[in-house]
């Protein structure tokens, strides 16, 4: 497989963890040769907002629909709550889903639709109609209660199928690109909805995106996937400041990267040369003094002017764009092209102007160059 050669880490368990959801040795093919999810070892935490997060591709819609039960793992096992579910249909897991679509019942109400999964459970009418009020009420939607879905706007639809799967009180929430539908403003609002339900109920809560910006939002822990494997698993703090291998870093954020040779390792920290240019930065995998490297930087990461960093560059400044709270700065660098560094300073350096800028090498990583 090709992820192999981006170094897929293996995922240790959580000391002490408490896991409602484990994935052992678990893949999927669909042709019986290439593998959609390649034997993915997975605990999930109880009472965790969990995100798996990747490209088109990936294998993090697979692995969600393998938990709810739509797809059937070609090897390895599923646990929930340590009991194997392999053989259990989707609605004997316990498991609520909200998908982009919604996929509401247009011809029932709002309060209908929310007390659906507990009709097909033959509740008696009046905890249906409690539980239901209970659900609106955590999504403020108790006052729409008798409306149809044709006459919600997309958030409030999105609120009802939240509530939805809320309603039955199940021990795992899965969700499916919940909000690819809606616009940013309102995608931004119900991420923090989401976020404060669940800080709110501790349910568990299993989030599929593309969205980088989403998944550091929102996740206790996120899970990078690429081509069937999961690339690193962390916090998205850790994830963010520190990418396991060269497509984390890529995917996660906007980077600098340059490709040069190691020259010197000192410990964790490293040389890099490309060209005349000389690069610091800290190992992030094995390296050897020699090797094709590459240097990765965060544009905020990187210092103008003569500020102490652990190396310096010099180049031109080709363009500055003000984008309200920060200065999007494109340096000319002639050793190594085209450098972007993002400034909270209120004013730049005139356009064609000659500038020095550095980072330190702790805010630096640097990988093997096959990685990428």
């Amino acid at each position: 497989m090709a992820a192999r050669s981006l170094s897929a880490v293996a995922i240790e368990r959580p000391v002490g963890n408490d896991a409602v959801v484990r994935f052992v040795g678990v893949h999927k093919t669909y042709d019986g040769v290439s593998r959609v999810v390649d034997h993915l070892d997975l605990d999930i935490v109880r009472g965790e907002f969990l995100t798996l997060l990747g490209p088109s591709g990936s294998g993090k819609t697979t692995t969600l629909m393998m938990l709810a039960g739509f797809e059937a793992p070609t090897a390895g096992e599923i646990l929930l709550d340590g009991r194997a579910i392999g053989r259990l249909p989707p609605h004997r897991r316990d498991i609520g889903m909200v998908f982009q679509h919604y996929a509401l019942f247009p011809h029932m109400t709002v309060a209908d639709n929310v007390g659906f999964p507990l009709s097909v459970r033959r509740l008696p009418a009046a905890d249906i109609a409690a539980r239901v009020e209970r659900a609106l009420d955590m999504v403020q939607l108790r006052a729409l209660a008798s409306r149809r879905p044709a006459q919600l706007s997309g958030g409030q639809q999105q609120r009802v199928a939240v509530a939805r799967a809320l309603v039955f009180e199940p021990k795992l929430i899965l969700m499916d690109e919940p909000l690819g539908a809606l616009d940013k403003q309102l995608r931004e609002q119900m991420q923090l909805e989401i976020r404060r339900l669940h800080r709110e109920l501790g349910v568990t809560m299993v989030y599929v995106t593309h969205d980088q910006s989403e998944a550091l939002t929102m996740s206790d822990r996120i899970a990078v996937f690429h081509q069937g494997c999961i690339q690193q698993i962390d916090a998205p703090e850790a994830i963010y400041a520190r990418p396991c291998n060269a497509f984390v870093a890529r995917f996660i954020g906007e980077n600098n990267r340059v490709q040069g040779t190691v020259e010197r390792i000192e410990g964790a920290r490293c040389v890099v040369r490309s060209g005349d240019a000389v690069l610091a930065g800290t190992l992030a995998g094995s390296l050897a003094t020699g090797e094709k490297a590459l240097a990765s930087v965060r544009p905020e990461q990187i210092v103008l002017g003569d500020a102490l960093t652990d190396c310096a560059l010099h180049g031109t400044l080709a363009e500055a764009i003000y984008l309200g709270d920060h200065l999007r700065l494109r340096v000319a660098v002639r050793e190594i092209g085209d450098i972007v560094v993002k400034s909270h300073a209120s004013h730049a350096p005139a356009v064609g102007a000659m500038v020095r800028l550095g980072w330190r090498a702790e805010d630096c990583r640097v990988f093997r160059l096959e990685q990428e």
